[in-house]
């Protein structure tokens, strides 16, 4: 039989015998209670995945056996988020909840007003955003496993940056078309070209960054408008992302 509804990270996915790892095998066996012959779902984050059966039901290092490994039917997501640093476990916080939807990546930009966290470590502060995600790809069940890159100064960042730009505006469009932002290319071929979605930190983008922002010459620039209340940045991040998904 299959576990209940739940997915096992393995970054190695590959016919034959695995090894999971401490945290995978304890999930599996002692939450689980997952025994000899049952079968675990697989994934990698990488658009690959498998059903496991288990030979030996080891809380400390599960084995089990793949015959067989899939690639994901959807191309990887080409949507991105980067978001201005914010104070508190805010950054983990919208982790946690768009990491759980098609995001290639999430992006942490150092902003003229962007707010480090308090007393915090940003190098655990991505390693804790990275553990978010992997909770996050297993609970959605989707294939591919959203990168944390960061943090990077904003001007850095836009500097080397190629592909199109979403942008939180008051003066945008309220809603933005799906296939005008992610549509094919003239000649049919599917357009590959990565989709940045901006979000600032509490105050948002300082008035020189947001005309950075309008005058990018890497990509198109399409201006989002969130509504006539004034959202906080984690807030924005979640409400921009339905808009757009």
């Amino acid at each position: 039989m299959k576990t209940p509804d739940s997915r096992f990270y393995c970054p190695l996915i590959a016919v034959g015998p695995i090894t999971l790892d401490e945290n995978e095998s304890s999930h599996a066996v002692r939450v689980c209670r997952a025994q000899a012959g049952d079968t675990l779902q697989l994934c990698d984050g990488l658009g690959h995945y498998a059903d496991a059966t288990i030979v030996k039901a080891d809380s400390k290092a599960c084995e089990v056996r793949v015959d067989q490994v899939e690639n994901a039917p959807m191309a990887k997501p080409r949507l991105n988020l980067a978001i201005g640093c914010l104070k508190d476990d805010a950054l983990e916080e919208v982790v946690f909840h768009a990491a759980q939807t098609e995001l290639d990546s999430i992006t942490f930009l150092r902003t003229e007003f962007s707010q480090e966290p308090k007393n915090s470590d940003l190098h655990k502060l991505v390693r804790r955003s990275e553990l978010k995600s992997l909770v996050s790809l297993k609970q959605s069940k989707k294939p591919w496993m959203t990168r944390i890159e960061g943090p990077i100064e904003f001007d850095a960042w836009l500097k080397e940056y190629n592909g199109d730009l979403i942008l939180c505006d008051i003066d945008g469009e309220k809603n933005l078309d799906h296939d005008t932002v992610f549509g094919a290319n003239s000649d049919g071929r599917s357009d590959d070209t990565p989709v940045t979605l901006l979000v600032g930190p509490e105050g948002g983008f300082s008035p020189k960054e947001i005309e950075a922002i309008k005058k990018f010459a890497g990509g198109k620039i399409h201006l989002l408008n969130l509504g006539n209340t004034r959202l906080r940045a984690r807030t924005a991040a979640v409400v921009a992302l339905g808009k757009i998904i």
